[in-house]
């Protein structure tokens, strides 16, 4: 079963993620920020993330930037959920590492549709 992390400060965008995540058949588990999503990373990085930009203690970008120095087993696919929709914060997070971004509010059509441009669906 495919693994994905969702990472955001927000406990609703969480369980939402997770319940459209789980009928998509991934195992879902969560983290509040970056710092907590890099932590769980390192132990057992997932096959994609599912990665808020603004977030307390790491931001998503910070958090992007410090997967990339990480010594991981495999480096799982990262795709940047967020209200951030400039080309600017698009640029930066593509740039950073990101392999796909989308919109909140999201649903479940636009997040499978991501998932699947990134080999994950």
């Amino acid at each position: 079963m495919r693994k994905c992390l969702v990472v955001d400060d927000s406990k609703v965008i969480r369980k939402v993620a997770r319940h459209i995540l789980e009928t998509l058949d991934f195992e879902v588990s969560e983290a509040q920020d970056g710092h907590e999503a890099l932590v769980h990373c390192e132990a057992k990085a997932p096959d994609v993330v599912l990665l808020d930009w603004n977030m307390p203690v790491m931001s998503g970008i910070e958090f992007l930037r410090a997967l990339g120095m990480a010594d991981l087993e495999h480096r799982p696919k990262i795709v940047f959920c967020t209200t951030e929709n400039g080309v600017a914060h698009i640029r930066t997070a593509i740039e950073a590492g990101a392999d796909e971004y989308v919109m909140k509010p999201f649903d479940r059509e636009t997040l499978q549709s991501k998932l699947q441009i990134v080999g994950m669906a």
